[in-house]
């Protein structure tokens, strides 16, 4: 990633307005929060395998997940938990560094606080349960020749926060090197 050509932390004019680290860490631990609460109420009033439909392509679901993303690695032997559970530490660090580096940059630290809230609130499960509770469920028809029956693979707010902050990032990227022209 190329230099972000911003002014480091106490550097600059003392502008109180400026985004915080602890700002963004605030962010941060929201979404790992929401992840969780949500999380908690699925175990609380589903059991593994329910699903209970909320509209005609939307169900709420509980579904474990050991491995990543579209389950990868789900299959492994088990030392994917642990795997995930140092990727997702270090990348959460590396995270906090570069916001640390860049923080009046508002959409590329709002992007890595969503990733950094959601990897941490991942990171809690894989630590507490071993797998990844999943509870969100779309079905649209369009998606049947990639997934069975049009079923995209079930996720949580850790998950769609981690989504949102990549698409983020990549919006970042896109307006910045115009910027540069």
């Amino acid at each position: 990633m190329a230099a972000r050509g911003v002014k480091g932390p106490g550097k600059g004019s003392g502008n109180s307005s400026r985004p915080s680290l602890a700002g963004w860490l605030a962010l941060a631990v929201l979404v790992m929060l929401l992840d969780q609460f949500t999380k908690t109420l699925v175990a609380g009033w589903f059991q593994l395998g329910d699903v209970r439909p909320v509209t005609g392509f939307f169900n709420l679901v509980r579904v474990h997940n050991s491995g990543a993303a579209f389950s990868f690695l789900a299959g492994a032997s088990g030392w994917q938990r642990w795997f995930f559970v140092g990727f997702g530490v270090l990348a959460s660090g590396f995270m906090l560094w570069m916001i640390r580096s860049h923080p009046t940059q508002k959409l590329f630290c709002f992007a890595l606080s969503m990733i950094i809230g959601g990897a941490v609130g991942n990171v809690i499960d894989r630590l507490l349960h071993g797998h990844v509770i999943d509870f969100l469920q779309f079905r649209f028809g369009f998606l049947e020749p990639i997934f069975t029956g049009g079923y995209f693979p079930s996720f949580n707010i850790a998950d769609a926060a981690i989504t949102l902050g990549a698409i983020c990032l990549i919006l970042d990227e896109i307006l910045r090197v115009r910027r540069s022209r």
